[in-house]
């Protein structure tokens, strides 16, 4: 097997402080952040004079973290719709499993849009896909008994 493990997933954001609280709220931990810049910078993301602030945040288990980044040079673009639909081409959500799909709801009122209604899946989960913050879509999902 040539894959060891997934380490994260990028997501480029304007408002880095509304990601970061949106994804606190959701129940994940600031890892860390720091300011990315450079020659070595732009060589790996093949951008020239790179200059980004970049929050680490981590799932409490540790297995899994979402790298939010708000690139100051060059400025970030938009590529099409900002509120695109979940069937529309690329990477549109990150699936997170929770104890209380309810209670997570609760906490993010203020941070998200519910796309749909919590639906039940047979009785293996209950889930539902909010958008949060610069449109990002995170879906929800709590294990039943019969999971």
């Amino acid at each position: 097997m040539t894959i060891k493990q997934m380490d994260n997933v990028l997501i480029v954001v304007e408002d880095l402080e509304a990601a970061k609280a949106f994804f606190t709220e959701l129940g994940m931990e600031l890892e860390d952040e720091t300011r990315v810049e450079g020659e070595w910078t732009g060589r790996v993301v093949g951008l020239e004079n790179v200059q980004s602030d970049i929050a680490m945040m981590r799932i409490p288990d540790g297995h899994g973290r979402v790298e939010l980044s708000k690139f100051i040079t060059p400025e970030a673009t938009r590529d099409g719709s900002e509120e695109p639909a979940v069937n529309t081409l690329g990477i549109r959500r990150i699936m997170f499993t929770v104890d209380d799909v309810d209670e997570v709801l609760d906490r993010l009122r203020s941070h998200v849009f519910v796309l749909g209604e919590v639906a039940q899946y047979e009785d293996v989960y209950r889930l539902c896909f909010v958008r949060g913050p610069e449109g990002i879509i995170v879906g929800v999902a709590e294990e039943l008994d019969g999971a």
